[in-house]
């Protein structure tokens, strides 16, 4: 498993996804509504609503939040907020290139919000284009399957398009092009797996390994940029070393 999807598990179980549960839901909501805004409220026509959807259910969102996330995107809801999603590309500290995917109705506020966090840790915020060439877009899923066998899901994501398949400690990871995101979304679906994290991200061409202080001090500085209320995702090329993951499960 790869060392960012460990890292996720390790927050899981710690219990931060819970405990920050109210903003993860405003977080899916926005997601949500300008999904459908922008390609309609039928996640069977919309790929990127569909997305959202499954991400939202994967963290137990209630359905009646996500069905109000939708009629605000399509325009019956009252909510007049126009959220917009903007990528942000920029370096934390030691070269460690970032891409930080935002939605947010103040672009202003939240640049200056990125810019501070950054700065602080001797980061810099980029132009476009500056990282975005060291990443590239990948369809991700993870999930349990009691009573299913490594083969059994290698041959589901073998036969719908994945790349790869890996298991650690009865958790399955697969990976695919991105395109293959609807089908192999609906193939889980069919086999009645429902994946605790399903989405499309982006994966670094190459990693960079540090020191394990130093991938302490990355590390920090993206839990801060996770922690703003307009930050989707981040996504990085800091390779985590099985020293500095032991460090993060004991922090």
């Amino acid at each position: 498993m790869s060392g960012h999807s460990k890292w996720s598990t390790i927050k899981r179980k710690k219990g931060a996804a819970d405990a920050k549960r109210g903003k993860i839901f405003t977080r899916l909501a926005r997601e949500i509504a300008m999904s459908a805004r922008e390609g309609g409220g039928d996640p069977g026509m919309n790929v990127r609503l569909r997305l959202a959807i499954d991400k939202a259910k994967s963290n137990n969102m209630p359905k009646d939040s996500i069905d109000r996330a939708i009629s605000r995107g399509t325009g019956e809801g009252k909510d007049g907020e126009t959220f917009e999603q903007i990528t942000y590309e920029g370096y934390a500290q030691h070269g460690v290139a970032l891409m930080i995917e935002t939605v947010t109705e103040n672009r202003n506020r939240t640049v200056a919000e990125l810019r501070h966090i950054l700065t602080r840790a001797g980061g810099s915020l980029g132009e476009t284009g500056s990282v975005a060439w060291q990443f590239s877009r990948q369809a991700y899923f993870s999930f349990e399957a009691p009573g299913k066998t490594f083969d059994d899901i290698f041959e589901l994501a073998l036969e719908n398009g994945g790349d790869d398949v890996e298991e650690d400690d009865g958790v399955f990871e697969i990976t695919a092009p991105a395109e293959s995101y609807k089908i192999i979304s609906d193939a889980l679906l069919k086999a009645g797996i429902s994946p605790e994290d399903a989405e499309i991200r982006m994966v670094p061409n190459q990693e960079m390994e540090l020191a394990v202080d130093a991938t302490l001090q990355v590390m920090k500085t993206i839990d801060a940029l996770e922690e703003m209320d307009d930050t989707q995702s981040v996504y990085s090329n800091l390779g985590i070393s099985d020293e500095a993951m032991a460090a993060l499960e004991s922090a």
